[in-house]
């Protein structure tokens, strides 16, 4: 379709949505778009943030992302294995229904329910307990130092909104389930869901009656959300003053949109890590002309590949230098150790093709590659220029670039060989990734759900499991370094960077940028 033809298009829609509404009308673009509004359902960015404007959480995030009280007013450890809140009192739910106690015993237990991607925080919480209306005892089975971090990963709901609306459990997204949760909301946040129409535009109002602990310093009454795929077609529609906001503009844009007089840039590292997974369960891969047995499973192929990846090209050329490579799997630097961040082996191609020949495939082998093509900063061309990487080492690859949408329910059904996955958030801690992201997977904890690669480690199991219950610092901060060093030297999974997040808006916008990439429109004024 031409671009001009597009660009109106985006331009009428945007128009269309924001009729009756006010002159504060934040335009909002993304190239991609919530995957729902069940905020227990999918455990994404940009689902949580939009999520994030209409729920809050009990615990939430200061401007330097700090853990600050949100829906707990105040908490104390009453016993090491006994965590007590207060909830704040006055608090209403968009219905006009008081926020209680039952409320937060509700939402911890469904968030706790498969198909919850929030399951293994919510559990970590251990069971809730109502004290009176406003106070809720958290018992658990074993002790957990990053328990305030577990309560700001997910939000509260409604009990009778929930129920009302026969959306006691978590929708499954990866089967296509639809509930009423899907398209509406029901929050204690800041704006009020006003319409929602996936791959379309979602539409929130100002809460009036907004009575929770954010600090609303902006001016903005009303938010259109309009996911434009095309990288071209996004940035033209800011050019043009068809959106007021674009959240993630191309880095090969970003000289472009600094020089225009019309346009902010805003500059920031997200913590993020973006790094591949691979099938390490399975006998025989499933897209692979390897038959009988699975390549992955041997040390020396994760090695080989590893070393035929250059990422400091990738940075270089994909990222044009919006980004920062990286040996650990944490998105925070600050969730790492200092002698743990180097790349443990350096880009060496004779060495990854002597790797394969070692371990038995001198002339490479076939295999696939699953990527996303709309939801990490250059996903698809970093996949593209991989896989020309790995067929100087005669690695052919058959990739499949897809939209996140479709993407993330087909490795939640480790419908895969090879995939991309970034990792991030507010949290710095390194058990948030070693716990969903590199432990075995265990369905009763719901722990390494998102290890596709379905790779097992039993001494890096051990260091993680006694970390998640260790109170004292120093022992566990030796356990951590345990379990991601076990992790580094095995290659389970092939860190690349650490991507950097411009987001762009239109001169008359003031947004406040965060390293969660969350944006947070209560801080966001228009003039």
């Amino acid at each position: 379709m031409h671009l001009t033809f597009r660009l109106g298009l985006v331009a009428a829609a945007v128009a269309l949505a924001a009729t009756s509404l006010s002159a504060q009308t934040l335009r909002w673009a993304n190239r991609g778009d919530p995957q729902t509004m069940d905020p227990h359902s999918q455990n994404e960015a940009l689902t949580n943030a939009i999520n994030n404007h209409v729920y809050e959480a009990l615990v939430g995030r200061g401007d330097k992302l700090e853990l600050v009280p949100e829906l707990a007013e105040s908490w104390k450890q009453t016993s090491p294995l006994v965590w007590r809140m207060s909830l704040r009192k006055g608090v209403k739910f968009h219905d006009g229904s008081n926020f209680s106690a039952d409320d937060v015993v509700f939402s911890v237990k469904r968030a706790a329910t498969p198909p919850s991607q929030m399951a293994q925080y919510a559990r970590a919480m251990g069971e809730p307990v109502k004290i009176d209306e406003f106070t809720v005892e958290f018992r658990m089975e074993k002790p957990n130092p990053i328990f305030l971090e577990h309560a700001s990963t997910f939000h509260i709901m409604s009990k009778s909104w929930s129920e009302k609306n026969k959306t006691e459990k978590p929708l499954d997204y990866k089967n296509k389930e639809e509930t009423f949760a899907s398209k509406n909301a029901n929050g204690t946040g800041p704006f009020m869901l006003v319409s929602r129409e996936p791959d379309i535009k979602t539409v929130m109002k100002r809460n009036p009656n907004y009575k929770g602990a954010r600090k609303v310093i902006g001016n903005v009454q009303d938010i259109v959300f309009t996911p434009i795929t095309s990288d071209q077609t996004r940035v033209a529609a800011l050019l043009s003053n068809g959106v007021d906001f674009v959240q993630d503009p191309p880095s090969s844009d970003v000289d472009t949109l600094t020089k225009n007089a019309e346009v902010k840039l805003i500059q920031g590292m997200e913590n993020r890590v973006i790094f591949f997974g691979m099938d390490q369960n399975r006998d025989e891969l499933l897209y692979s002309n390897v038959k009988g047995k699975n390549p992955f499973k041997d040390k020396r192929v994760r090695q080989a590949i590893y070393q035929a990846i250059n990422v400091d090209a990738l940075i270089k050329a994909t990222m044009r230098n919006q980004a920062v490579a990286t040996g650990c799997m944490t998105p925070s630097p600050l969730g790492c150790f200092p002698e743990l961040e180097p790349r443990v082996h350096k880009f060496d191609i004779a060495a990854s093709k002597k790797l394969l020949a070692e371990a038995g495939y001198p002339n490479g082998f076939e295999f696939g590659m699953d990527c996303p093509n709309n939801r990490y900063v250059n996903d698809e061309r970093i996949c593209i220029a991989v896989t020309g990487m790995l067929a100087k080492v005669g690695l052919k690859v058959n990739l499949t670039a897809l939209p996140r949408a479709q993407y993330f329910p087909k490795l939640e059904k480790l419908d895969t060989s090879f995939y991309m996955l970034g990792w991030g958030g507010a949290v710095t801690d390194a058990q948030t990734t070693l716990d969903p992201v590199q432990h075995t997977y265990d369905e009763k904890s719901q722990k390494g759900f998102y290890n596709y690669g379905r790779f097992k480690n039993e001494k890096a199991d051990q260091a993680i499991d006694a970390a998640a219950a260790e109170a004292d610092p120093v022992k566990r901060t030796a356990l951590l370094k345990a379990a991601q060093s076990e992790l580094r030297n095995e290659m389970h999974n092939i860190p690349l960077h650490r991507q950097f997040i411009p987001w762009a808006s239109r001169k008359n916008v003031t947004v406040k940028h965060y390293a969660d990439n969350y944006v947070r429109a209560w801080t966001t004024s228009m003039k």
